[in-house]
């Protein structure tokens, strides 16, 4: 069977996503790759650092080692690391939120993105507009910055974290004609945030999932068999 070697920033986000691997796509080995001083270390810096540039490629040469027939990366803040290292690799990354992106950029004017560090909205904000330039679309990004919700969930208050994303949601709605979640660890949200804003809310981790599968059927490598 295929491989798939996702690399989390967080052990959060990889509860999460093991059980879409188990739905959607065709059987895969999936292999984790955690390490959760990567994104610690953008947070400190406000920025993605030559050494966690070089960190990242080095858990993709890794991924190459373990035999992946694709690699998933599945964090908005280091998204752009993953960019820098797809030409020197001979396995292909899909981004987590490469699909999400497209599609809101695809289908709307006025999006919001929600996120609760900065060093994740402004990532997702680039990305939503090279996807809209690539489609020959104009789109203006309304950014909605959850201040304080990282660090209640990091905390321990999860209710907080969520209460200051649905007033962040809220402060753009008005503007928006949909809303999307720059962290794939926001998922949860979406059923609530879609429900009090009235809006079309997209979230990462299915749709990097489905990326996942097309990428290996495109590759023809789905369903394989290595007996």
């Amino acid at each position: 069977m295929p491989t798939v070697v996702a690399i989390y920033t967080g052990q959060g986000l990889a509860e999460r996503v093991q059980p879409i691997f188990r739905e959607e796509p065709p059987d895969c080995r999936l292999v984790n790759i955690i390490d959760d001083s990567l994104i610690a270390d953008v947070i400190r810096a406000g920025q993605v650092t030559t050494a966690v540039s070089r960190r990242s490629l080095q858990y993709y040469r890794n991924a190459e080692e373990i035999g992946a027939d694709v690699i998933f990366n599945t964090c908005s803040s280091v998204g752009e690391a993953a960019d820098y290292a797809r030409p020197l690799l001979d396995v292909p990354i899909v981004k987590i939120d490469d699909a999400m992106a497209r599609l809101a950029a695809g289908q709307y004017e006025r999006i919001g993105v929600l996120a609760t560090p900065p060093t994740t909205l402004e990532p997702t904000r680039r990305l939503l507009l090279r996807e809209a330039d690539r489609l020959r679309r104009k789109i203006r990004v309304l950014d909605a910055l959850a201040q304080g919700a990282y660090q209640a969930l990091v905390s321990g208050d999860p209710e907080e974290h969520d209460r200051l994303i649905l007033d962040a949601a809220k402060s753009v709605a008005a503007d928006a004609e949909a809303l999307v979640l720059a962290q794939g660890s926001m998922a949860r949200m979406e059923e609530a945030l879609r429900r009090e804003t009235g809006l079309p809310v997209y979230s990462s981790p299915r749709l990097g999932v489905l990326a996942v599968r097309e990428e290996l059927e495109k590759r023809g490598v789905a369903g394989r068999n290595h007996s």
